[in-house]
């Protein structure tokens, strides 16, 4: 569930996605005067569109109004109707509002910029122009490793501890004693175990049986 707080409800905040967020057409690219501008509601529950924009008679959108249901999204066909040398490099806006299905207060709105450019190469946005860094002056590190990602953290790779191992060959060896009030036993009596003894010799030994395993 993708829910809002009451207060981004009525106050008119409530976020809109669309995308994408920025539109750009291009004069000598016949296949961009058309865009599709999606919107998405993730909300639970129905949301009604309007599409305004700061130059109408540029533009023509398919269908400036509409419902989107709720986990559901529209796709707006927006067509530049002017292509001239008079509107390249002019920027204009189109407006999503958003009301709640039967409502007219405003839930949110979301602004999404669009520009005529002559051609893809005379758009300066398309790419960001990134520079060489400076190389530092001090000298380079040394204790750096590089290691892969599913190395990054140092595996121990040499199995169970001594003291792992140790401690299980004991709870063997106290479990193999004799108990209190058997006969026959010729060991000494610090060798013979009580019952509870034996128990929690039992009880370390399944610990360290599921560190074992889990190694």
């Amino acid at each position: 569930m993708f829910s809002q707080p009451p207060s981004a409800l009525s106050d008119g905040r409530l976020p809109i996605f669309v995308f994408p967020s920025s539109l750009k057409f291009y004069s000598n690219d016949q296949a961009t005067h058309k865009q599709v501008l999606t919107m998405y509601n993730p909300y639970d529950i129905s949301l009604r569109f309007k599409v305004l924009s700061t130059s109408p008679r540029k533009f023509s959108v398919v269908e400036s109004e509409g419902t989107v249901k709720s986990k559901c999204r529209v796709d707006i066909v927006i067509r530049h109707q002017d292509i001239c040398i008079d509107n390249e490099g002019v920027g204009d806006k189109f407006r999503i509002q958003v009301f709640e299905r039967g409502r007219r207060k405003k839930m949110g709105e979301k602004d999404v910029p669009a520009v005529l450019y002559p051609s893809k190469e005379m758009d300066d946005t398309t790419d960001d122009r990134f520079e060489t860094m400076p190389i530092s002056p001090k000298p380079p590190r040394t204790d750096i490793k590089n290691l892969p990602i599913q190395n990054a953290r140092p595996a121990d790779t040499s199995g169970p501890g001594l003291v792992v191992i140790l401690a299980a060959i004991m709870c063997i060896g106290a479990l193999m004693l004799p108990t209190q009030g058997d006969k026959g036993s010729r060991l000494p009596d610090y060798l013979v175990l009580t019952v509870n003894q034996k128990l929690i010799a039992a009880y370390v030994l399944g610990l360290i049986t599921m560190v074992l395993l889990k190694t």
